[in-house]
C-alpha cells in the first residue's frame, strides 16, 4: 500500500464567474520515503493539491470529486476537527511558500514550535516541547540556543530552516515543500534543498517538493508530475520523465531551460498562455499552444497511457506508430 494515493482528485475554487478548475482530476501516489515532485507553469494547480491534502483551502475552495487515501484512509470525508487533530502536522506538514514571512512576528520562534508540539500531541508539557524544539534546531543547523529569538532577528535562510523545523515537530510521514527555494539566493536556496535532501534519507520522510525549476526536481526528487491547467501531462521516475519526455508539454518545458554542457543557442519557449481554468478548451488543454496536435486533441480529452514502468503520459500521440519524438519533429 503506497504513503498516499490521490485518485482522480478534483479542487475548484468557486468566483462570481463561475468555479475555477484548478485541479481536474489528478491521479498519482506516493511510497513511503519518497521524494516527489510537482512541476509545471504557475496557476497549475500545485499549490492547489498541497493544500487539498491538508484541508486548508482558502474560501471558496472545495474537493468537489475524488480521494485522498493515506495509509489507506480516505481524507476526503473527514471532518474538520479529525483532519486537524490526526493528519495536519502530526501526518501531513507543510513548509509554506514564502515560508520566510510565515513565522509570526510578535511571538518567538520558540512559542510557534511548542506550541505546533502542544496542539497535536496530549500530554507533552512546555519544558519538553522546548526541549524538542531545541533538537529540531541542532537537527536543521540551527544553533539552539536561538530559539527564543523573534523571526527578524534571524536571516532568510536561518528562517527558512527554523520553518522546516516548526514542520517536522510532531515527526510526520509526509512532508509537503511549496517552492522551498523562494526568494532565497543561490547559495541559501542550494543549502535549504540539500538539507531537505538529508533529511528525506536520515528520518525516512516522504516528501511533495511543489517547485516550476526542473533542475531543483531532478536533483532532489526520485519521482516528477508536469502539471498542466489542473491536469498531469506526464508522470514517473525522474530519469524517464527527464531523460525521454513524450508529451509535448514536457519537452517544451526542457527545452526552454538552458543546459550548461549544451553549445550557446537561443532559448526555446512554448508559445501562447495557459488556459482560463475558468473555461478551459475542450479536449486536452494543452491544444492550442501544441506544435503537433490532431483534431482529436481539440474534442476528446486523454486519458493517462502506461508508457512502461514507472512512465506514464495524457497524449493522444502516445502510443501512435513511431515515437514521440519522431512525431514532433515531423509536424514541425
Amino acid at each position: 500500500m503506497p504513503l498516499l494515493e490521490i485518485k482522480r482528485l478534483k479542487t475548484y475554487y468557486h468566483t462570481l464567474r463561475g468555479d475555477v478548475k484548478a485541479v481536474d482530476g489528478v491521479d498519482f501516489t506516493v511510497e513511503k520515503a519518497e521524494a516527489m515532485g510537482l512541476a509545471g507553469e504557475s496557476g497549475c494547480g500545485k499549490s492547489t493539491i498541497a493544500l487539498s491534502l491538508l484541508r486548508i483551502l482558502p474560501k471558496g475552495g472545495r474537493i468537489v470529486d475524488g480521494n485522498i487515501f493515506y495509509k489507506g484512509q480516505d481524507l476526503v470525508p473527514l471532518e474538520e476537527e479529525e483532519v486537524r487533530q490526526d493528519i495536519r502536522w502530526k501526518e501531513i506538514s507543510i513548509v509554506f511558500q514564502g515560508a520566510m514571512n510565515a513565522l509570526n512576528p510578535v511571538y518567538k520562534v520558540s512559542d510557534q514550535i511548542m506550541e505546533a508540539i502542544t496542539l497535536h500531541e496530549r500530554g507533552v508539557g512546555p519544558e519538553e516541547a522546548k526541549e524538542r524544539g531545541e533538537k529540531l534546531f541542532e537537527l536543521v543547523g540551527l544553533d539552539p540556543s536561538r530559539i527564543d529569538n523573534f523571526a527578524h532577528e534571524f536571516s532568510g535562510g536561518m528562517r527558512q530552516r527554523a520553518m522546516i523545523a516548526m514542520a517536522l515537530a510532531c515527526n510526520p510521514s509526509l512532508l509537503i515543500a511549496d517552492e522551498p527555494s523562494t526568494a532565497l539566493d543561490v547559495i541559501v536556496a542550494a543549502q535549504v534543498l540539500k538539507l531537505m535532501k538529508e533529511l528525506k534519507e536520515r528520518l525516512q520522510l516522504a516528501m511533495i517538493l511543489i517547485s516550476h525549476d526542473l533542475s531543483i526536481i531532478a536533483e532532489t526528487c526520485d519521482s516528477v508530475a508536469i502539471m498542466y491547467a489542473g491536469d498531469i501531462a506526464e508522470y514517473g521516475t525522474v530519469r524517464n520523465v527527464f531523460k525521454d519526455p513524450v508529451h509535448p508539454y514536457t519537452q517544451g518545458l526542457i527545452a526552454a531551460f538552458p543546459d550548461i554542457n549544451a553549445s550557446r543557442t537561443r532559448m526555446e519557449s512554448i508559445p501562447g498562455s495557459p488556459p482560463d481554468l475558468l473555461n478551459p478548451p475542450n479536449g486536452c488543454k494543452f491544444h492550442p499552444r501544441c506544435p503537433c496536435v490532431m483534431e482529436i486533441c481539440r474534442s476528446k480529452r486523454p486519458e493517462p497511457v502506461v508508457l512502461g514502468k514507472d512512465h506514464v503520459a495524457s497524449c493522444w500521440l502516445v502510443g501512435k506508430k513511431g515515437s514521440k519524438k519522431e512525431r514532433v519533429k515531423g509536424n514541425e
